[in-house]
């Protein structure tokens, strides 16, 4: 299939519980804005431990016979697991079709996810991916083994899906008037996807009514029904307390910022925020 020119929604594609939420909030975003969608698959190498450590005092002999074997179940596990991915890509392309999607490519990479990414990054629109890959199975807590560099390495939108799609009828916007806050306060001033959603502007702390009067003007401009929120305590608590009590579905961060929002992934709040709430989490930086 021909590449698209146009910036894509790269969803990433693997055997995790959550490759199919993934795929669908990538179709979200590409139908919504006109966007094409690129469904990555990426098989990371595995090194064969060495012959040596595994024949011990076994003769010369033996030790190539065992070297053609390994080489042989390698090259079969490679092709099944290009088989398997080709599969898998295939039932994604097929989902975002019957979803309404239009453009969609598909592609598989081998080697290192995050050098993957960095390579296509200049050909992101948004990257959409799930809170857990394939390795951690069925399991309901902890974050992706790469998610955290992921988001140090890229300067795109990220897209952490943590739970079956559900089309966002309301947003909540973190919001500190940091540069990268502002950031996201920009995307969601201007972009399609949140013309028709509420957004909850919120910020956690004091001296906040400069800065939500700012960002809420900012938003009501670009055509966003906006609700401002000045919350008091621990930044973390009270975002998800929040979030919760008014039913939002997706909420917005600025990434590396300089105050109680600062760092994400790098500190805290972030990590706190995916592990503590069952909403996708939209980071910019």
């Amino acid at each position: 299939m021909t590449e698209q020119k146009d910036p894509v929604v790269l969803s990433c594609i693997d055997g995790s519980r959550f490759s199919g939420a993934v795929c669908d909030y990538a179709t979200w975003i590409a139908t919504t804005v006109g966007a094409p969608i690129k469904l990555l698959h990426n098989i990371e190498r595995i090194s064969t431990p060495a012959v040596a450590d595994l024949t011990g005092s076994i003769g010369l002999g033996s030790q190539e016979e065992l070297l053609e074997e390994l080489t042989s179940l390698e090259q079969q596990r490679s092709k099944l697991q290009l088989e398997q991915g080709r599969q898998m890509l295939e039932r994604a392309r097929e989902r975002a079709v019957d979803a309404g999607a239009e453009r969609v490519v598909t592609c598989q990479r081998h080697g290192s996810l995050i050098e993957s990414l960095v390579e296509l990054e200049d050909h992101i629109r948004v990257l959409v991916l799930g809170i857990r890959g394939e390795e951690h199975g069925e399991e309901n807590r902890g974050l992706g083994a790469q998610l955290e560099s992921i988001v140090r390495s890229l300067h795109k939108p990220i897209l952490v899906v943590n739970r079956e799609f559900c089309a966002p009828r309301s947003i909540m916007l973190a919001y500190d008037g940091s540069e990268a806050a502002r950031k996201a306060l920009d995307m969601v001033a201007h972009s399609a996807l949140f013309k028709h959603v509420e957004c909850h502007l919120v910020y956690v702390g004091d001296g906040a009514e400069t800065v939500l009067a700012e960002g809420a003007q900012a938003l009501s401009v670009g055509g966003v029904s906006v609700t401002s929120a000045n919350l008091q305590g621990k930044t973390v608590d009270t975002l998800i307390s929040y979030q919760q009590e008014h039913d939002i579905d997706l909420t917005v961060m600025g990434a590396f910022s300089h105050s109680k929002l600062r760092d994400l992934l790098l500190g805290s709040v972030t990590a706190k925020m995916l592990l503590g709430t069952n909403q996708p989490l939209l980071l910019l930086r």
